[in-house]
């Protein structure tokens, strides 16, 4: 498409030109996996709860396929526990669909590095004369779903704010995968075998993935030594 015909599109020029780029690499050599997944559908093993922090993007962390993970993105990648009434329930309906509807083998729940929404909550919880964002204060009504995981770290201590947001963002990790098995299918599936959760933290500024090990209760990191050469190839 021309700059002139994109200038005439109320639609971002950027997001064509990536649109442009897909359909001429990515798309064009996955023609065939796009057709079979269409006329198929998606069977999924894996779904992820992630942040929606543009920075965290799962497929390219994960170097993964089209199909290949179910992705639920919301704001500090949290799990609320399970509470059948008449709100609304996004996450509670993906976990629904993702576990009954696609039968997942893996529920993985990843935090990050530098969260915006943990953060926010750190905050409220130091300064609680801040205004919300909006009077919906939607935001604040959703991070206090981190409120458990900060309860079982205390206080944040003074002068260390960034180390203690991530050890709340790696606590609020744990207190998602407690909060999936409050879903009854969880629990059946679980304990049947057929379903596995697993928490994962990924560190934007480095790059680096830990994942949780419920033997020790924390958190490794993997791939070390392939991070640790990537880190030294030269950048042209």
């Amino acid at each position: 498409m021309s700059d002139a015909a994109k200038r005439t599109l109320p639609f971002p020029s950027h997001l064509i030109d990536g649109y442009e780029a897909f359909v001429s690499g990515r798309f064009k050599g996955e023609q065939q996996r796009y057709r079979e997944l269409a006329e198929s559908g998606q069977k999924p093993r894996v779904m992820l709860i992630g942040c929606c922090d543009s920075r965290v993007a799962p497929e390219a962390i994960f170097d993964a396929g089209p199909g290949e993970i179910f992705v639920v993105r919301n704001v500090a990648n949290l799990v609320p526990p399970y509470a059948p009434d008449e709100n609304y329930h996004g996450t509670s309906a993906a976990l629904e669909f993702g576990i009954m509807g696609l039968h997942v083998e893996h529920i993985v729940v990843m935090g990050h590095a530098q969260c915006g929404g943990v953060r926010a909550y750190a905050e409220l919880a130091s300064h609680p004369e801040q205004p919300p964002l909006s009077p919906g204060d939607f935001i604040g009504s959703w991070i206090k779903l981190i409120g458990p995981s900060a309860a079982r770290l205390g206080p944040a201590p003074e002068g260390a704010p960034g180390d203690y947001v991530e050890r709340l963002a790696l606590e609020s990790v744990k207190q998602s995968l407690a909060n999936l098995r409050t879903f009854p299918c969880v629990q059946a599936l679980e304990a049947k075998g057929r379903l596995s959760l697993h928490g994962a933290f990924f560190g934007v500024m480095d790059g680096h993935l830990l994942v949780y090990d419920p033997v020790t209760d924390g958190f490794v990191r993997v791939a070390a030594e392939l991070h640790a050469a990537a880190l030294q190839t030269p950048r042209f």
